[in-house]
């Protein structure tokens, strides 16, 4: 797979389609793969936090999910061919669990948006495509128990929706629990839109880079400090990197 390294980590130089082929072909193979995404965020929060860099350089895929992290991309000189957002990404491979009869377990959320993101699906595809799902509060001496629980579904496919760098750590702690979980995904915020809680910026903002600050409008005192300042500290990454490599 092309790969260009951007903040330390390999991000995979892959278009949707592509991306949905590499995870259809590792499922169809039984190999397990991990996908994550990268985004401004990851990228400040890796700035101090190496289990979260760590969980990220171990991934299978990794998917620039944000728009500025393929202009990142470009200003470094190591262009990315398009951004592969995580929900797309998601819907993409849900269709697939359709075609190819794929069951998909989902992890993350309150408990009454992850019911609704399960019956969603279900009633879309007309069929049981979701085998099992679990809110994504918890205590850490629960964990073993959900392992338990998504292992007893005998999903295929585990989507998992909760905070970074929470889920990045999850994954990457439990993935050799989950022998028969071929594709292990974290989404952040999908639960949240594909349910209707949230609603999504218009494409024009997502070509654009503005996604951020369409949840800042709607989302003011849960994200003004994650997008005001980490967006500033995010343009000095950039910059520190660029005359890095000059």
């Amino acid at each position: 797979m092309p790969k260009v390294n951007l903040f330390n980590v390999d991000v995979d130089a892959l278009t949707m389609d592509e991306s949905v082929l590499l995870i259809d072909q590792a499922i169809e193979s039984k190999n397990q793969i991990v996908h994550n995404c990268i985004n401004a965020n990851k990228v400040v929060l890796m700035e101090h936090d190496k289990f979260l860099q760590k969980s990220l350089q171990e991934a299978d895929i990794i998917s620039a999910d944000g728009q500025a992290v393929v202009w990142a991309s470009q200003i470094l000189g190591k262009p990315l061919p398009e951004r592969v957002p995580g929900i797309d990404l998601m819907e993409n491979l849900m269709q697939l669990a359709s075609n190819k009869g794929y069951r998909a377990f989902l992890f993350g959320a309150k408990e009454q948006i992850v019911k609704k993101v399960s019956s969603h699906y279900n009633e879309l595809f007309n069929t049981d495509i979701i085998v099992g799902y679990r809110n994504g509060y918890y205590r850490p001496e629960e964990e073993i128990s959900i392992i338990d629980q998504i292992n007893n579904s005998r999903a295929k496919m585990l989507f998992v929706a909760i905070p970074s760098p929470q889920k990045e750590l999850f994954i990457n702690k439990y993935k050799e629990a989950l022998p028969n979980v071929l594709l292990l995904m974290g989404v952040g915020g999908s639960f949240d839109v594909i349910s209707g809680f949230t609603t999504r910026a218009p494409r024009w903002m997502q070509d654009n880079g503005l996604e951020w600050l369409y949840r800042l409008i709607q989302e003011p005192r849960k994200m003004w400090r994650r997008y005001l300042i980490g967006n500033l500290s995010y343009i000095r990454i950039i910059i520190k990197a660029y005359f890095s490599k000059k």
